[in-house]
């Protein structure tokens, strides 16, 4: 897990390493490119979250994929809502972007677990990639968001990410 904690930040953060070491003209990181990002993340982990809700082993695996399911659609609706509202129009994420790629990766593994190794795999993979969004959310994208409204809506939904990470963790434990 580890390994992938690394890949979900190296994702976030390469459009910005590139720019620094003056590399090939890696798109702007703008308030399109962040909701565009922002958008296919929660889509991910709505994506975990309803293969949990239908597949994990135990009940409180399940119904904590069904929370981060309906969370995660919650948030993306109201991002959807504010980038209509704001008339930005979110960048797409390319095919090889790191983020999907490890999310490709992640449900081919978990669709071929089952019981306690499904459960395990899931919560690891929750672990390390809510922790992987809040280094990027506070360390990338935040600073550089330049709409007010943008920044203080992804500010609000912020701390809910620290709360996934933190029952995913907890459900780790309680094995």
């Amino acid at each position: 897990m580890r390994t992938l904690r690394m890949i979900l930040t190296a994702a976030w953060l390469a459009p910005a390493v590139l720019l620094a070491q003056g590399k090939a003209p890696a798109p702007a990181l703008d308030d399109a490119a962040i909701v565009g990002i922002f958008d296919i993340a929660n889509t991910w982990d709505i994506a975990t979250g309803s293969l949990a809700a239908s597949k994990a082993g135990r009940q409180d695996v399940r119904d904590f994929g069904a929370m981060l399911a309906r969370d995660h659609k919650a948030v993306q609706d109201q991002g959807r809502e504010l980038a209509a509202t704001l008339k930005v129009t979110p960048t797409p994420v390319a095919a090889d972007f790191p983020l999907k790629v490890a999310h490709e990766a992640a449900i081919k593994k978990l669709q071929g677990l089952s019981g306690a190794a499904f459960d395990r795999a899931f919560l690891e993979h929750e672990v390390a990639y809510h922790k992987a969004v809040i280094d990027a959310v506070t360390t990338t994208l935040l600073p550089a968001i330049r709409n007010a409204e943008l920044k203080a809506f992804v500010e609000k939904v912020a701390p809910a990410f620290a709360a996934h990470q933190l029952a995913a963790e907890t459900l780790l434990k309680k094995r």
